[in-house]
């Protein structure tokens, strides 16, 4: 089961926390590389003693030349690049196969609350409908986690686990024969949902609604469970992994190498004594980039058997007891209906604490301690004034460039201040350009963007009233007559009836009769 350490880690501290999970062996990166770094050891003692102690003179210049070049040359493996990358993909995979994992207990809420009834019948389709749910994952995991499958190697023992019954895997092995090439984890599936339609037919389920929403649940845990199998089925592709191992394996192969100490001019490290005994720098990075491949390795498939791989056989006990308890012993059953202890004051102030100290203060907003100076006051006050202004004069070169052709006449109206006496009256030109004037010339008070869009649109409102009034003025002619007709199916051998019939129709139609009131003539048979 996946090794949980986040007790250990809940509130940072002086020393790190992650320090003290450096001891622990379960899940560790040592459990994981310690074979690959013995034999990286081993080469390298082995290289070592060779250099020093076995080879001759020639044999020694050669290996020299052979450790400078792969020093020279190791870093041209992108090992981190690859590394990195790859892990990335896997860590997603691995995620995102956790969430596939279908869980029961939306199903069983549905079922408990829509399958109404305390008879045996009742509680019997509520807890065969769950069991089918269960036994769909079960078939799924055995095709997925080699654990679960050597749990359950055949159909007898999910007989004997209480999922399976005897008719029903008569039923499951006929058709794998009939069809040996797909796998039948759905048909739980299917079962489940013919018992839903079932309780509704009995009235067991009052509502179509409720129907839905059941099969919708089982829909969904059924394409769950058919993600599962494509991860199962798609793996990351094999040439990326491929060169993944061989990045990884080639450049510890060439560091093995290069990095060994030699007594030569050419090398840097030839008077570092400590470099001489024990590769210790080599050795760390061998740590870093093995353990990163190795944990790759362990989460790409994490239905195995690894210390980190998911539990699902605790997954399978755990959804079959839980379902069972939902819809079978839990069924219509909530604790005693009583008034709760702030029903007298609607809702608490302040909940109580066992520590009054530890007791948070309410979040503050992030500008609630900001002080605001007397010069940025006067800063914004002169740019609102400038704002006020630039909208006057837009609004004034809007109103001036608009294509008017009474433009002069208006300027000239605006620019003399004529008034005019009861004695006055004025002319049909003047009442014109005075009306459009009060329309169009803006308050004496600055107007604002958002009055002058309102008045657009009551302009426009206005047009659009007048060009309708027009329209129904000019095309609907005073004494129109409308003629209603009945249609009727034509009978056989009347055709030439028919024909004399639309004759007089249209003979009509010239001449209406006074007869019909509104105007309207109808013609019957």
């Amino acid at each position: 089961m996946t090794v949980t350490y986040t007790s250990r880690v809940t509130t940072s501290r002086r020393v790190s926390n992650f320090l003290r999970l450096l001891a622990r062996w379960r899940g560790s990166v040592y459990k994981l590389i310690w074979m690959n770094l013995l034999l990286f050891l081993l080469m390298y003692i082995f290289l070592a003693i060779s250099y020093r102690y076995l080879m001759n003179e020639p044999a020694r210049k050669v290996f020299e030349d052979i450790v400078v070049c792969c020093h020279k040359y190791a870093n041209i493996i992108p090992v981190s690049f690859v590394l990195g990358f790859f892990v990335s993909i896997v860590m997603g995979r691995w995620w995102k196969q956790y969430l596939s994992i279908p869980w029961p207990d939306s199903i069983a809420l549905l079922v408990s609350s829509s399958i109404h009834g305390a008879d045996d019948r009742a509680r019997a389709m509520r807890r065969t409908i769950m069991r089918y749910v269960c036994l769909c994952q079960v078939i799924v995991f055995t095709m997925i986690s080699p654990s679960v499958k050597k749990r359950f190697p055949t159909y007898n023992q999910i007989i004997e686990a209480g999922l399976l019954l005897e008719n029903e895997k008569i039923i499951i092995e006929t058709l794998d024969v009939a069809f040996p090439y797909y796998p039948k984890h759905w048909m739980p599936i299917v079962w489940a949902a013919s018992l839903v339609n079932r309780a509704r037919r009995e009235n067991k389920i009052r509502d179509d609604y409720a129907v839905k929403s059941i099969i919708d649940e089982l829909n969904s845990f059924r394409g769950l469970c058919g993600f599962l199998l494509y991860y199962d089925w798609v793996s990351i592709p094999l040439v990326y992994t491929q060169v993944v191992t061989l990045a990884t394996y080639s450049f510890f192969l060439v560091s093995v190498i290069g990095q060994q100490w030699i007594a030569s001019p050419h090398s840097s490290t030839s008077d570092n004594v400590i470099f001489r005994y024990f590769p210790i720098l080599t050795i760390l990075q061998f740590f870093f980039y093995m353990g990163w491949l190795k944990v790759a390795e362990s989460l790409i498939n994490p239905f195995g058997e690894d210390d980190d791989d998911f539990e699902l056989n605790w997954i399978i006990d755990r959804n079959l007891t839980v379902s069972y308890l939902i819809v079978d012993d839990m069924h219509q059953e909530h604790p005693q209906l009583i008034k709760d202890q702030y029903w007298d004051e609607i809702f608490p102030n302040e909940l109580p604490y066992t520590d009054e100290s530890k007791r948070p203060v309410p979040p503050e907003p992030s500008t609630a301690k900001l002080g605001i100076s007397r010069h940025s006051l006067d800063e914004n006050k002169t740019l609102l004034k400038t704002n006020l202004l630039m909208m006057e004069s837009t609004h004034s070169f809007i109103s001036r460039s608009t294509s008017d052709p009474y433009a002069e006449e208006k300027d000239q109206v605006r620019s003399s201040a004529v008034t005019f006496n009861d004695n006055t009256m004025p002319s049909d030109s003047d009442r014109r350009i005075g009306s459009e004037i009060n329309i169009l010339q803006p308050s004496p008070t600055s107007m604002n963007l958002e009055e002058l869009i309102d008045q657009r649109n009551r302009e426009r409102r206005e047009r659009l009233r007048n060009r309708f009034l027009d329209m129904r003025s000019s095309h609907r002619p005073m004494n129109s007559q409308y003629i209603l007709t009945v249609l009727r199916p034509p009978s056989a051998g009347s055709s030439h009836h028919t024909m004399v019939e639309e004759g007089e129709e249209e003979q009509e139609e010239k001449t209406p009769t006074s007869d019909v009131p509104n105007n309207k003539q109808e013609k019957t048979d």
